[in-house]
């Protein structure tokens, strides 16, 4: 049976008991209809990235999914048909991860590293500060239409 990541968005004013009936719901869906839910995240309330019918917020849940297209398209018609979902997604994949998922992870397990181990460019290249001149010393400048001393007056 063919692998799928399928991730939804409920409203934010629903709790998280209610979202859970509702990942419960779509499981006994997938169960139905010959297949099986291999990993289930509750991702918690987040901030949507715009204003989904009139929400900024929503939960997010995670389902790794093996099961047969015709019992992801009955969950995904459900869906559809439900107030509570803002937005869903699903995705075949060719193999299901282990393990947390990223959201999952703490942020000081993520392979990113911290602002202050990044190595930074020298902002003024390779010449030295004092290689400018004074600041006061502006030769090199062409004069602007407001400045009175390079036009004579």
């Amino acid at each position: 049976m063919p692998y799928y990541e399928s991730v939804f968005i409920a409203r934010q004013d629903i709790s998280s008991t209610q979202v859970d009936q509702l990942a419960d719901q779509f499981t006994e869906i997938v169960a139905t209809g010959g297949g099986e839910v291999k990993k289930r995240e509750y991702w918690g309330l987040r901030s949507l990235a715009y204003r989904i019918k009139k929400n900024r917020k929503g939960h997010y849940v995670l389902f790794n999914l093996e099961a047969p297209a015709a019992a992801v398209s009955e969950m995904e018609r459900i869906m559809r048909l439900n107030e509570d979902i803002l937005r869903y997604l699903t995705v075949k994949v060719e193999a299901l991860e282990e393990g947390p998922s990223v959201m999952m992870q703490a942020k000081s397990d993520r392979d990113r590293g911290r602002r202050g181990d990044r190595e930074r460019p020298d902002r003024f290249g390779d010449r030295d500060r004092g290689d400018r001149g004074d600041r006061g010393d502006r030769g090199d400048r062409r004069p602007r239409d407001g400045d009175r001393e390079e036009q004579g007056e």
